[in-house]
């Protein structure tokens, strides 16, 4: 009886270190959401500045694909996830991909076009960046997260999202996936 309780008690205390293992990995992990049912993507709202570009809608960019990135420049993950979403634009930009960066700020300075300005030089982006220092089109997402990124198909719909560093091959295999559709 000892021993079967003894057994009983070490497979319940592996259980639960397994369990705290999977939250602790899980805190700060990236995570890729592939869209059951795809909705319609929300349009760019409240923006206070275009940068790299004149004001876009979602409107104007049907029969593209649109990779949204929500990002900060202060925000270190945001800052490994640019040289891939860059990369993406130089390589897909010319197939019918077009990156939109939202820049919503964490902190007040962050407001500033200047200081902004001078992130996408330094970080060498080239594809628009859209000002969202008030966090409407953030909010008409319902993003929660930074970074983050929304895959919008040909049709306007949301059609996949990742949050989080990582997972770069998938996201870019839904990019693939989405330029290879005739719709």
């Amino acid at each position: 009886m000892f021993s079967r309780l003894k057994t009983v008690t070490t497979v319940a205390a592996l259980a639960a270190i397994a369990g705290l293992g999977a939250v602790v990995a899980n805190s700060g992990a990236a995570t890729a959401v592939p869209i059951q049912k795809s909705h319609p993507a929300p349009e760019f709202t409240g923006i206070d500045k275009w940068l790299n570009s004149q004001p876009l809608t979602l409107q104007q960019l049907r029969g593209k694909v649109v990779l949204v990135d929500f990002w900060t420049y202060t925000c270190i993950n945001c800052i490994h996830t640019l040289p891939e979403t860059e990369g993406w634009y130089q390589k897909y930009k010319d197939k019918g991909l077009v990156v939109i960066g939202v820049h919503t700020p964490e902190y007040g300075f962050e407001r500033e076009t200047k200081n902004v300005s001078a992130a996408i030089a330094q970080y060498g982006l080239h594809y628009p960046v859209a000002q969202d220092n008030h966090y409407a089109t953030w909010n008409a997402y319902g993003n929660q997260y930074w970074p983050a990124f929304y895959l919008i198909d040909k049709k306007g719909n949301v059609v996949y999202s990742h949050y989080g560093e990582g997972d770069y091959n998938e996201t870019e295999a839904a990019i693939r996936e989405q330029l290879a559709r005739v719709d």
